[in-house]
């Protein structure tokens, strides 16, 4: 029998710990939402556990997995625009990126389908009429738009928005 099956076994005969699990629940069904790495213990913290278990059980320790991360490549969407996809929520239909404008680019006239959070992080940008400086933040509800988006400078800055029309 497996570990997890002789777990399940326990648990379905045990009332204290079928008691214990009912307490625990909610607590573990608020984690669904968080992402993965902020509830992955660090690998350090689980190789000690990992050592600590195998020496109060006699077994060989089960040592975590060296993670494996690529950064993600720059893609040209555009002449002179270069995005780099950070992360993708598609439950919330949004998407994190870092987006890069060479100097003199423009990005063409849009609507937001959803909303638009813009951190600037280097260089000028304008929006329309605006004009951002490094560490400036904008804000675009569902439906509104810009007209105008460029750089003299170039700049870089974190983009969060919706992928999908939230309007409807």
């Amino acid at each position: 029998m497996s570990e997890i099956a002789a777990v399940e076994a326990h648990i379905a005969a045990c009332p204290d710990c079928q008691r214990e699990l009912e307490i625990l629940r909610p607590v573990v069904e608020r984690f669904v939402g968080w992402p993965t790495d902020v509830l992955r213990p660090t690998t350090s913290l689980q190789a000690r556990l990992a050592l600590r278990i195998a020496e109060e059980t006699r077994k060989p320790p089960v040592l975590p997995t060296a993670r494996q991360w690529s950064e993600p490549e720059w893609e040209q969407v555009a002449l002179g625009i270069e995005c780099k996809l950070l992360a993708t929520d598609t439950d919330r239909h949004r998407v994190s990126m870092l987006v890069r404008l060479a100097p003199g680019a423009s990005y063409p006239p849009h609507t937001h389908a959803g909303v638009e959070e813009l951190h600037l992080l280097d260089g000028e940008l304008w929006i329309d009429a605006r004009k951002l400086f490094p560490g400036d933040y904008s804000y675009g509800a569902p439906g509104t738009g810009d007209q105008r988006v460029w750089s003299e400078t170039g700049c870089t800055c974190v983009l969060i928005t919706g992928t999908k029309d939230v309007l409807r």
